[in-house]
């Protein structure tokens, strides 16, 4: 027997700052940028009840973990768990299973700031953000540890929500925030989009983008729903999480594909060849830029190892006794524990 910690959603919540969370994800990029192997998600689905199991994967050497995510959404429940199993990349021994949930928008942030800092202009003071649910918040959280920005503008379709975001960081960021009342409000001038939203439909006008303008995206990611327009990855150096993703579940580059405007070529390098110096990030003032984030295995297993290593420090979460192989697969049948009553029976 071995003992994993288990840690829950609420031991993990605090535990790390936003700018830890972006330099273990910049770190696991660079790892597989360097070589190390993770792979798009898997989704499976089911009609009635409406559901979907969805998983993925990366293995990290130098971090000395591998692992990944998976959750279970709907089912008639109208929810979502996430479970986060992590394991030694030497031994294969289990470290930890994190109860994923508070780290999600964290995680998933780490990456969109790592590609803005790689992506964007040097000089960027204004932010355009689109969306205003958890994974807005952890974008916005995430990603002004890399710029200083001195003006935020939020837009999402409920006014009550943008002005609810707007108020809640105006005040807790150096940046002026504040709620603006259409989408092409927020990206005009801006010098970062970020789009975080439950929409299937592009969410600006690609025409609108002023040159030097950088974009992430990582509200959808299914073939058939995308909230960038053709016209944005057209005009755009388009840097996916994992190239794999581009003609996997990428809508928005799929939609550009069958449009015809751009071929497969397009895609200029993944995340991770970009951090390692493997592939040029942004090469002009005037060049816009794309991250296109589905979500992956490496922030994941990144950002994991690092709050497993906070709280065995801080003395946190629960063990756990999990059986190697070697000892549970006997093949044996299981004890009834019935006794015979004297007839044969």
């Amino acid at each position: 027997m071995t003992d994993a910690l288990f840690l829950t959603s609420e031991e993990i919540d605090g535990l790390a700052t936003p700018a830890e969370y972006v330099e273990a994800v910049r770190d696991g990029y660079r790892q597989v940028g360097e070589g190390a192997p993770a792979h798009p998600r898997q989704k499976f689905r089911r009609a009635d009840p409406e559901g979907m199991f969805t998983s993925y994967a990366a293995l990290l050497p130098e971090t000395g973990a591998m692992g990944g995510y998976m959750y279970g959404a709907g089912f008639g429940a109208g929810d979502a768990w996430f479970v986060t199993p992590l394991f030694d990349a030497e031994s294969g021994e289990p470290l930890a299973l994190l109860d994923g949930a508070s780290m999600n928008p964290f995680k998933t942030g780490a990456a969109g700031a790592v590609a803005v800092d790689e992506l964007a202009r040097a000089d960027a003071t204004t932010l355009a953000v689109i969306g205003s649910g958890s994974q807005a918040r952890g974008q916005l959280h995430t990603t002004a540890t890399v710029r200083e920005f001195e003006e935020v503008r939020v837009y999402s379709p409920t006014r009550e929500n943008r002005e609810a975001f707007a108020e809640e960081f105006d005040s807790h960021l150096e940046a002026a925030v504040s709620a603006v009342d259409s989408s092409a409000d927020a990206v005009s001038g801006a010098d970062v989009v970020i789009t975080a939203t439950k929409s299937s439909e592009p969410v600006f006008d690609g025409d609108d983008l002023e040159p030097g303008t950088h974009v992430t995206a990582m509200g959808q990611y299914a073939e058939g729903s995308r909230e960038l327009d053709v016209r944005t990855i057209e005009r755009a150096t388009y840097v996916p999480d994992l190239r794999e993703r581009a003609t996997y579940d990428a809508g928005a580059f799929l939609a550009a594909l069958e449009d015809g405007a751009v071929t497969e070529d397009h895609v200029h390098a993944e995340l991770g060849e970009v951090v390692a110096g493997n592939a040029p990030g942004r090469t002009s003032d005037d060049e816009i830029t794309v991250f296109d984030s589905g979500g992956t295995g490496i922030e994941t297993v990144a950002a994991a190892h690092m709050l497993y290593e906070r709280a065995a420090d801080r003395g946190l979460g629960s063990p756990i006794s999990l059986a190697p192989a070697s000892e549970a697969l006997t093949g044996r049948l299981p004890e009834t524990g019935l006794e015979s009553d004297g007839d044969g029976t």
